[in-house]
């Protein structure tokens, strides 16, 4: 296997709060973007026969907050190294009673709640990406039949919805949220989401939920300690439904990702 090839991969893994390593017998990497630098270097190797990247969203030692991140430079550099398919775990609390801590929820839709995010590659031009159903169809259904495959328990379906943080939400926000319908709140699926959109690759949300938020239970309120607990102590599930995923993924893209941006003029070329 020459250099190159060896430093390429189809699936990108991106490790949220608590989640800082995936691989074992991986070669890390620094990937230059014209966007500045991802939040950490990039682990690569293989799992199930799949070259696989991984990077922790908020770096290794957790020094990016939410709002932070270089979302654009993580997505680029995960292209550029070949990534199409990306498996994205992440914390989120509780809109719902029946979405206790400790369930982990596949969404299937997302309510942008954020404000002050650069949120697009595409700054001229007229370059407006599809989002309708912002996580990939295929890849829900391959994680779902992963899953029952391996007799984890997941939920299939939910709204996210992403506050700006880092601050957690008031009790009335959170009651309005769950009034509008949503189940999840989170601080980091977008613009993560879009932007891989943007690049035409498939986006899958695996969410972890570690507290109630504050609004659904007058006598609790979320805190950091807890979320960071509730996550420690669900690693090594959500790390085994994630190498699962990975074998289960289609080799072959037909999903309507892949196709996202035919037909647009884009301003540059991709890599």
């Amino acid at each position: 296997m020459s250099e190159e090839t060896s430093t390429m991969a189809e699936i990108g893994v991106i490790g949220g709060s608590g989640f800082y390593e995936l691989l074992t017998d991986a070669e890390q990497i620094r990937v230059d973007t014209p966007f500045g630098e991802p939040s950490d270097e990039i682990a690569v190797g293989t799992v199930a026969g799949r070259r696989v990247a991984f990077i922790p969203r908020h770096g290794r030692d957790h020094r990016f907050p939410p709002h932070k991140i270089n979302y654009r430079a993580n997505l680029w550099a995960l292209r550029s190294l070949g990534v199409r398919q990306v498996l994205a775990p992440c914390a989120v609390g509780s809109l719902r009673p029946d979405l206790p801590p400790g369930t982990i929820v596949v969404p299937d839709q997302l309510v942008d709640r954020t404000s002050g995010r650069v949120q697009t590659f595409y700054d001229s031009g007229a370059v407006h990406a599809p989002f309708a159903d912002p996580y990939c169809a295929d890849g829900r259904t391959a994680v779902l039949k992963s899953a029952a495959e391996a007799n984890t328990e997941v939920t299939d379906g939910g709204t996210m919805v992403v506050i700006e943080g880092p601050r957690f939400s008031t009790r009335a926000e959170s009651q309005w949220f769950a009034a509008a319908g949503w189940s999840l709140v989170n601080m980091t699926g977008h613009p993560e989401s879009v932007l891989a959109r943007e690049l035409a690759l498939c986006y899958i949300s695996l969410a972890l939920v570690t507290d109630v938020d504050a609004g659904i239970d007058a006598h609790e309120s979320v805190d950091q300690e807890t979320v960071f607990r509730v996550f420690a102590q669900n690693t090594e599930r959500m790390r085994g439904l994630v190498l699962g995923a990975i074998g289960a993924l289609p080799e072959h893209r037909a999903c309507r990702c892949a196709t996202s941006l035919d037909g647009l003029q884009l301003p540059f070329q991709l890599p």
